[in-house]
């Protein structure tokens, strides 16, 4: 699964999860919920890139 970085610098790890906001290890980033944050700025998914 790939990994997404956020604007700020933040990268979601599907193999992490964001288990502090109910994201389980395992949940790849096009199945968050559309109304999932980035946990440090609050910015929304299309704020995202893919990481290589």
């Amino acid at each position: 699964m790939d990994k997404y970085q956020c604007v700020c610098g933040y990268v979601y790890d599907p193999a992490n999860g964001d288990p502090d906001n109910g994201i389980e290890p395992g949940t790849s980033f096009e199945n968050l919920p559309e109304e999932w944050v980035c946990p440090l700025c609050g910015a929304s998914k299309e704020n995202f890139e893919k990481k290589d």
